[in-house]
């Protein structure tokens, strides 16, 4: 063991009130602690009914300087892109996730739109993802990297543009914690590489705690709602 390891093992045993190594049995209990998986607080406000939950999340989501358009299913999705990207007049230039989730909408509908799928380069202005889940609680996204979803879509871009399928709205943290567990076993014990939590654009108050959007991703995050069969 280097002696900068010990160093830092030993500061942390001392704040932890601890001479050395924990004993077995101690071990122990620590193991099936990590093992049990136990759910930690939820907040009340998320014990709501479907549509309310989905309120709560716009609710939040625009708290932190979301947007977000509710449509009734996937054929909207396209013209309600479009209509964003209009109305904040940017153009009609996308990089699109290659993401199944997305195949679901007539992308073709919206002539002017010009699509690539892939990752984004540094001249992409706007991006377009799905989101694997989320949270109600926080107006927050989760995306899972992977072939389907490349990170640099989230971050790149001046804009990113989500689709989210409202069943994918989780009440907390603790579902999508316990959503992606179960994901392991289908990935044979396996997590996505990155699970990236993204609640509003990027923004930063470091300078004499002016609000800043955009100061190391997005400056503008839409999130398109989808009902699929929920009630948006």
């Amino acid at each position: 063991m280097s002696a900068a390891r010990d160093q830092i093992l030993g500061s942390v045993r001392k704040a932890l009130g601890r001479d050395g190594p924990v004993d077995a049995g101690t071990a122990e209990r620590l193991r099936a602690g990590i093992a049990a998986h136990a759910r930690n607080i939820v907040p009340k406000r998320t014990d709501l009914d479907r549509p309310a939950l989905l309120d709560l999340f716009q609710t939040m989501a625009q708290n932190v300087h979301a947007t977000v358009a509710r449509v009734a299913r996937m054929d909207d999705v396209p013209a309600a892109v479009g209509d964003y990207l209009k109305g904040q007049n940017l153009p009609a230039q996308i990089v699109m996730a290659p993401d199944p989730t997305l195949d679901g909408a007539d992308w073709g509908s919206q002539k002017l739109l010009e699509i690539r799928r892939g990752v984004p380069v540094e001249s992409d202005p706007v991006s377009v993802t799905s989101a694997a889940a989320a949270v109600a609680e926080t107006g927050t996204l989760i995306m899972n990297s992977g072939p389907d979803h490349p990170s640099t879509l989230n971050f790149l871009p001046e804009t990113h543009i989500v689709v989210l399928p409202a069943s994918r709205v989780a009440k907390s943290y603790e579902d999508i914690w316990d959503q992606l567990r179960g994901q392991m076993a289908e990935r044979g014990g396996l997590l996505p590489r990155t699970v990236n939590m993204v609640t509003g654009p990027s923004r930063s108050g470091d300078i004499e705690q002016t609000l800043l959007l955009g100061a190391h991703g997005p400056r503008r995050l839409h999130i398109v709602l989808v009902g699929d069969g929920e009630e948006t």
